[in-house]
């Protein structure tokens, strides 16, 4: 029964999964080795198999996927646009790159390491602020003004990135896009007779909206098939210095038969991580802008898979195991973070089953497709062009999830126009203008200069702290700052027995290592339910592993608790 729910989750996922290693892998020096390439996809599938397992089990205990996050890369382009870390201009052609050379793989590796001991020592901060209740004190001095512009300029400085994808093939970009548009906007309350499998029921057709599930995933596939006609047809240029070559399906062809079929990613697997400042500081700036997404993606998934607001001792163990899962990430050799992923909390809406074996069964398949360098390689293998595309379209829509943010303040209010508008466009101007006179701010010491260009280039961090520090002087009321709304959405009154029941440890360790009165006041334990309310817990929460709540828009929703 769960079968269809899971594949449901981990191909709502994949686009964010497979775009990242593909985005970094030309910061990394990597655009002409496939192979190196669908290892990276590999290893982060892995990664986010087993940070799923551990967000579920024992983190915030909700039914929601845990990925890749574009959050980091922002900070990673600019560490990696450092002068000493630009690519060689013999990494550029692929005639002259042979993958297997040490040289070659000196010159990607060491870059990898960097990003990795960044990524561990930033992670470090994550698990502070969640094990220490850091977040929710933090949480009260930041509210929708400070979130907008964040998250949107996790995606508006990528332009430049999306744009050269897609402008390798405009054709074809323009076709991908147009595919995922049509399904997902146009076809997405269409469905789709498919034969199906019930015991009471046998063999029927249920109806099923095939088009909102996988939009992304049918978009690609369609283009690729077209691509792959267009290249045995020979209507793609044959020559690599013809504009359109890239379309081809066959360029990349030989890296299928050159991957394992099993291969089982790692710690260290690219060496000894290193550790510089700058990188530090800059992925600090992704760390807080992923903890700040996180949060929201909390409170929308209990929404929308039936279940209790998210408590504070959950929250701090969802951004702790967050951090712990950045760790392994960066352990792994990722080269990018973990987070909540906010497409799988929409597929929470579309599929109404909110299913920690679900979650779990998915968090496993990622483990699986991460062990097969084969899935890794065709992935891998996508036309340029068809990444483009989709690059085009996902960051649109993490900048109006961005923007999306501002429904709860008064954006009548010149104050708030000021603040949203100054910090949008002074994250876009300030990095640009560093980028072109880095030279004017040298002070003669190396790292310094490092930190201040990597924080000065990262436009979330520009954009995000100074909406923080003008939304938190500039004197309002906190009705026109939208922090009433704000919390009258994430802070909703609820049965207390429910609560301990949906976010409480697994395997008896809620009952066993959090009853003492010590152990009350540390912020990931849940506090004692007094007795009186214990006698009152309904019978059916003892009898019954999962529970039934009412919305106004559909009907019961189920979320299975029996983990």
């Amino acid at each position: 029964m769960y079968t269809g729910f899971i594949k449901k989750h981990y191909l709502t996922a994949l686009g964010g999964l497979v775009a990242i290693p593909l985005i970094l892998s030309k910061e990394l020096c990597l655009q002409h080795d496939p192979l190196t390439q669908g290892h990276l996809i590999s290893t982060i599938f892995f990664v986010s198999g087993i940070c799923t397992l551990l967000q579920v089990l024992f983190g915030v205990r909700l039914p929601i996927l845990q990925g890749g996050t574009f959050a980091f890369l922002t900070p990673t382009l600019a560490m990696l646009s450092l002068p000493n870390w630009r690519c060689p201009a013999w990494t550029q052609n692929a005639s002259q790159v042979n993958a297997t050379s040490p040289e070659f793989i000196e010159v990607w590796q060491s870059r990898m390491r960097e990003l990795q001991g960044a990524i561990m020592v930033a992670s470090c901060f994550q698990i502070f602020v969640g094990f220490s209740g850091l977040i929710g004190f933090l949480m009260r001095f930041i509210g929708p003004l400070t979130i907008a512009p964040t998250i949107t300029l996790v995606a508006l400085p990528l332009f430049n990135s999306a744009g050269d994808e897609a402008g390798s093939h405009w054709g074809i970009s323009a076709m991908t896009i147009f595919f995922i548009v049509l399904f997902s906007q146009y076809l997405k309350n269409v469905p789709v007779p498919l034969p199906s499998y019930q015991g009471f029921r046998k063999c029927h057709f249920s109806k099923v909206y095939l088009f909102q599930i996988f939009p992304v995933l049918l978009g690609l596939a369609i283009t690729w098939l077209i691509c792959f006609a267009l290249t045995v047809s020979n209507a793609f240029p044959s020559d690599s210095a013809v504009y359109g070559y890239v379309a081809r399906t066959d360029i990349k062809g030989d890296v299928l038969s050159q991957a394992p079929w099993f291969r089982i990613p790692y710690p260290g697997q690219w060496g000894v991580p290193t550790i510089s400042l700058a990188g530090i500081f800059g992925i600090i700036a992704g760390v807080i802008s992923s903890m700040v997404e996180s949060v929201g993606d909390y409170y929308a998934c209990a929404r929308l898979s039936g279940a209790p607001p998210p408590p504070k001792h959950a929250i701090n163990r969802g951004i702790g195991v967050e951090g712990i899962g950045c760790l392994l990430a960066g352990a792994w050799g990722t080269g990018n973070g973990t987070t909540s992923y906010s497409e799988n909390v929409g597929a929470l809406g579309i599929t109404r089953v909110g299913s920690r074996i679900v979650i779990v069964a998915g968090g496993c398949v990622l483990l699986v497709i991460g062990m097969s360098g084969k899935i890794g390689a065709v992935f891998a293998s996508i036309p340029t062009p068809l990444i483009g595309g989709l690059l085009l379209v996902m960051f649109g829509i993490i900048t109006a999830v961005g923007v999306s943010n501002l429904q709860y303040v008064d954006m009548n209010s010149s104050r708030n126009l000021f603040i949203f508008g100054f910090s949008i466009y002074a994250g876009l101007a300030i990095p640009n203008w560093v980028n072109k006179n880095s030279q004017v701010l040298e002070t003669g010491i190396l790292q310094l200069d490092q930190v201040i260009r990597v924080l000065l280039t990262t436009g979330m961090f520009v954009g995000g702290f100074l909406a923080f520090i003008l939304d938190n002087t500039i004197p309002g009321s906190q009705e026109e700052r939208g922090l009433l709304a704000w919390k009258e959405t994430c802070q909703e009154e609820c049965d207390e027995a429910r609560v301990l029941e949906v976010y409480g440890l697994p395997f008896g360790i809620g009952t066993k290592f959090c009853t003492s009165s010590w152990v009350q006041y540390l912020p990931t334990c849940p506090k004692r339910l007094s007795g009186s309310k214990r006698k009152e817990e309904p019978e059916s929460l003892k009898q019954e592993n999962s529970f039934k709540i009412s919305s106004e828009r559909e009907p019961e929703i189920d979320i299975d608790t029996s983990i």
